[in-house]
Parts: C-alpha cells; structure tokens; sequence
C-alpha cells in the first residue's frame, strides 16, 4: 500500500488531541473476470490490490463517532443511537458498518478517527467496500468480546450498501477486501460462499488498469434497474422450474424457453449472464494450466457481453478496448459496474511500453484528456498495521 500509516497518523494527532490509537487498512480490489454474476448467484475472481483506506482510530469514551476524512478534508460528529446517521457518503459508510456491527451483538462506543485512501475514486476499485471493510475489522478488533469471522465482516459492509446507500450489490467487492492474498485471485461462488484461492503471479505479462476518468454513480438506478432485469427473467423460468433460484441456475435452454415471456432487453441482459457464468469456469482451467492466452480471450468475449448485451460500457470504455485489442493485448475488459471507471488489461511485457504509451496518445486525442494508468500488485486484505 503507497499510502503510508505516518500519512494518517499526523492528521489524527492533528485533529485528536495528539494521542494515537489502532491503525487498519483494507484493499480495493481488481476482478479478472465475473462481471455482474455476484447478485445472480454465480462465481466472481476477484483479488485485493496494494491501494486502499487506512484508517486510524481510538475510543472516546462517549457515544459519539467523531471522523476526519483526510482526502476530502471534511469533518462529522454523530451519535451511535441516531437513526439517520450523516448525509455525507463517506461518512454514512461508517454509520452504516457501526449501527450493522450493533445489529450483530458489537458493543460498538465512541471513537475518533482519521482516514484516507489510495484507491481511485470512480475507477471500479471498490474505494467503498476498502472502506465498509477497514471500519468493519477495525470495530471487531476494538469493541468484539467476541470476535465474528471474517464472512460476517464482509457482509456488514454489504448489507451496510443495500441499508445506508441504496446500493443493492452483491457480497463480491467487501470478500475481496476481507479476504484477499498476495499473489493470489479468489474464486468465490456466490451462493454458497466458498471459495479457492489461485496463484496469480502470471511470468511474462502484466495486469494494468487503464482509467477513463469517466466516473460512475451505480446508486444512479441503472445497476438496480439490471438487477431487476434478471430478477424478471429469473420469475418467468421458476413457471416452468421451480427450481431455478437465480440465473446460476438457468441455461440456454431455458432461456430460449421463456424468450416470449420477457423483454428482448431482459432476454441479452440473461444471455450475458449464463454466458459469463461458463467463461469464469474456463478461465479457472485455463489459470491453472497456465494458459493465459484463454484467459485474455474471455475476457475480450466479456467486455463485448457487457457492451452490446448488458449495457454496461460507454464510448470511452469501448475505444480503450479496441485500442488493446490493436495493440495486441491479450485480454481487456471494462471491469467494475460500469457506465465508466475502467478497463483491466492481461498485457504481455514486451508489448507494455507501446500500448500504454498508445493508449495515452489516442485517449488524449479522442477525448481530450489522458487516462491514468494503474499497474496492478495483487495485495492482502484487511488486517491491523499497527
């Protein structure tokens, strides 16, 4: 992690009577391919990145939460037994994970805190869930008499965007923050929550993010409204199969099946969903024989899925992806919710140079501006520095 504890420590002092308590941090995280399957039950391959929040805290001794976010230079004071919390986002994170803590038996009390990030805001990194997670660890490790596990940690940072937010995700990005490895990607089933760790130190190629600088807002209803999508196609299949609890469930078959009973939107909405769902078994083959080459070209097949079925991409996004592609890139794919942020890109080494220095150029002249280029390190996940 770039950002060091000395970073937030002098702020903390700074702003809380100079003393010093616990500091935590917690990652963003990239994910290589499994794009919008999490709230459809299917497998997501995520990994922590070394970017993310550290956050500083120390009781108080009252019922107050009194935070500083460093980035923003923003100040808030609220109380543990409000019902409402901040209106801020960034502080309602926190609210949220303190009342959800409460909800699970945490003694949660006052405390001051200071925090700041490195994930970049807008990019698809899940700088949200780094923070749900950071504070969730962070109460648990201060205030549980009686630790809950890791699994429960990353869905108080869930449930903390579907209560606080109005974000209906799925558990993907706060797993990945509680749960990530060095060296590692997660393959994570959405249903049943297991998951396998997979060595990822590919020799020969780098993994690059290419940010468009094109910010999303998924709160904005169009991730909710694809939610709904599958939800819809996912009540039409259970009139013929009961059985069918989410589109993990569904195939080919039974799509086509239902074709006539759902929109031709719904219809590729699913179509890329059961589509992804296989490509993330190929690509769990394909990384443990080592054969980086499938696992670019799925992730090529995913970012067509996203933009022409799903909808997820925009024009910025689009271009990224064909520049890859001219470069020769391996793989490349908006990754994140979408409607902007990034792409993730699998880039041979020997052709690294060129195509950042490509994609720079070209951006710059298609859109006015030079997107930021993010090497990926895959990191740990949340834990106690000091």
């Amino acid at each position: 992690m770039k950002l060091k504890i000395d970073d937030v420590r002098s702020r903390f002092q700074k702003h809380f009577d100079g003393s010093t308590g616990s500091v935590y941090a917690s990652p963003g995280r990239i994910n290589l391919i499994g794009e919008h399957t999490d709230y459809n039950g299917g497998f997501v391959f995520p990994g922590a990145v070394e970017q993310g929040i550290i956050a500083e805290l120390k009781p108080n001794g009252t019922r107050k939460v009194r935070a500083y976010a460093i980035d923003l230079k923003d100040y808030v004071e609220f109380s543990l037994d409000d019902e409402t919390g901040p209106s801020a986002s960034h502080f309602r994170y926190i609210f949220g994970v303190c009342r959800e803590m409460m909800k699970l038996g945490i003694p949660v009390e006052g405390f001051n805190t200071a925090f700041a990030g490195d994930v970049p805001l807008g990019a698809g990194m899940s700088s949200s869930a780094a923070l749900e997670s950071c504070f969730a660890f962070a109460l648990n490790d201060l205030f549980g008499e009686n630790k809950i596990d890791k699994m429960t940690l990353a869905k108080v940072g869930q449930a903390t965007e579907h209560n606080y937010i109005g974000v209906n995700c799925g558990i993907m990005d706060q797993f990945a923050s509680v749960f990530g490895k060095k060296g590692s990607l997660i393959r994570l089933d959405c249903r049943s929550l297991q998951y396998k760790y997979f060595p990822f130190e590919p020799e020969g190629y780098k993994l690059v993010l290419v940010n468009s600088c094109v910010k999303h807002e998924l709160a904005s209803s169009a991730y909710n409204q694809r939610r709904q999508s599958c939800e819809n196609v996912v009540a039409a299949m259970k009139k013929h199969w009961p059985e069918v609890e989410s589109l993990r469930d569904a195939d080919y078959d039974m799509l086509n099946a239902v074709k006539e009973e759902i929109t031709d939107e719904e219809y590729l909405r699913a179509k890329y969903v059961i589509d992804e769902k296989y490509r993330v078994m190929e690509v769990s083959v394909a990384l443990e024989e080592g054969d980086y080459e499938t696992v670019g070209k799925k992730m090529f097949q995913t970012h067509h899925g996203l933009s022409k079925e799903y909808e997820v991409s925009c024009p910025e996004l689009d271009f990224l992806n064909e520049v890859a592609k001219n470069c020769g890139v391996t793989g490349s794919r908006v990754m994140g919710g979408g409607f902007g942020g990034c792409t993730i890109n699998l880039v041979s080494q020997d052709l690294y140079d060129n195509f950042i220095k490509t994609v720079k150029s070209s951006y710059k002249e298609k859109f006015g501006k030079e997107p930021i280029v993010i090497d990926v390190v895959i990191g740990d996940g949340s834990r106690k520095l000091c």
